[in-house]
């Protein structure tokens, strides 16, 4: 086992009714002129922001509203609600939404605290982060594990490019997660979001030579119990204990709790967000679109059998004995579990056609005009990252 640090900081209310404790929360952490940050008009049409407001204003906490989060959180509008902030002297930022709305919610925290810079320049490390506003979360979409995690994604459209940041400083303080809040959501983005929580287990476990034997039996069991859940959901989107176990897997998937003591990858995650920048499309399905392609790929590996063999049987309970039958058993039930659940798994069915001058372009976008190299298992460069999304299509 690899030493390593944990750190999760955030205060978890989790149950029914939860989101009326906002402004508790919020006077607990110090905040007194709150910026409201979400999406779209289902909070509005829900009567969940007139339940946090109300909330706020029970404990006198001033706030402000700054809607119009987009699924893919855009550089602009983070900075536009920068400027919101900074007018308001918001000494707290409320993310009410899903992980979009919450990494918009922490870019406009970064940008606030340090309003001489440019969030861009911030976001890319041109400027280090010394200092953030808090930020607090009333969670509606169980997915990205935003709400825990020490990271958070911007698009900058301008340039085409879709970048992630990682410090402390993106730790909300509080997170208030209601799984009630999540039973309008519609099929297709609740199987997103299942494909999503997976995805950031998974980049933590495809790692070969990992001896976390630990930190093995929490994520293989995070994966055993969001796909069960995962396919109740499905079917019944107002149980309320498949939608609870979703939503606290997808906290522990990106909380850095199942990848303690060993590396991480996150190259799949690097060929979505290619993927998100130039098309649009909705994350969870840009990851599963080129998982398997990517899969093959990685499985030839030098470790990497061994490590896809177990996965297979403990996670899918596959009882072939000959490790790569049983990885390959285990890369298709995978595939195969996506498609149950209506994701797509090629870039077909995704939407999207790539050229050839698209390939190359996403495949420089997903390793840095080629300067990285991805994927510990079996190293891919611009040219390998070409082939996997060639065999995706």
């Amino acid at each position: 086992m690899k030493s390593f640090v944990q750190y999760t900081p955030t205060e978890v209310i989790f149950g029914k009714g939860t989101e009326e404790q906002a402004g508790k929360a919020v006077a607990k952490w110090g905040g007194s002129r709150v910026l409201i940050v979400y999406g779209g008009g289902s909070v509005v049409r829900s009567g969940l922001l007139d339940r946090v407001k109300n909330a706020l204003n029970q404990e006198q906490i001033s706030w402000e509203e700054f809607g119009g989060a987009k699924p893919n959180p855009l550089l602009s509008h983070a900075r536009e609600g920068i400027k919101r902030a900074v007018a308001f002297g918001a000494d707290l930022i409320l993310a009410v939404g899903g992980g979009s709305t919450i990494d918009t919610a922490k870019a406009i925290a970064h940008g606030a605290a340090n309003p001489e810079a440019d969030l861009w320049d911030i976001w890319k490390k041109r400027v280090p982060l010394t200092k953030s506003l808090p930020v607090g979360v009333i969670l509606t979409i169980a997915a990205a594990g935003s709400e825990m995690s020490d990271s958070a994604v911007l698009t900058n459209e301008e340039a085409g490019v879709k970048s992630g940041i990682n410090t402390e400083f993106n730790r909300a303080k509080f997170a208030i997660m209601n799984p009630e809040l999540t039973f309008t959501l519609p099929d297709y983005q609740i199987a997103c979001g299942i494909t999503d929580i997976m995805m950031h287990t998974m980049e933590r476990y495809f790692i070969p030579g990992s001896n976390a034997m630990l930190t093995d039996e929490i994520a293989e069991g995070l994966l055993r119990t969001v796909i069960t859940n995962g396919r109740i959901a499905m079917k019944n989107k107002e149980d309320y204990n498949a939608m609870a176990e979703i939503m606290w897997c997808s906290s522990i998937s990106h909380n850095n709790l199942t990848g303690l003591g060993r590396d991480r990858d996150f190259s799949v995650h690097k060929f979505g967000h290619a993927l998100s920048a130039k098309y649009d499309v909705a994350h969870g399905a840009s990851l599963a679109a080129v998982w398997n392609a990517w899969a093959a790929f990685a499985l030839e590996g030098e470790g990497a059998e061994e490590r896809f063999a177990r996965y297979a049987r403990k996670v899918w309970q596959v009882e072939e004995q000959q490790d790569r039958a049983a990885a390959l058993e285990g890369i298709r039930r995978t595939v195969e579990y996506f498609r149950e659940i209506g994701i797509p798994v090629t870039l077909a069915e995704l939407g999207v056609d790539p050229s050839e001058e698209d390939l190359q372009e996403l495949a420089m976008k997903t390793t840095q005009n080629d300067t990285v190299k991805l994927c510990p298992a079996r190293a891919i460069g611009a040219a390998e990252a070409k082939e996997i999304f060639r065999a995706a299509k």
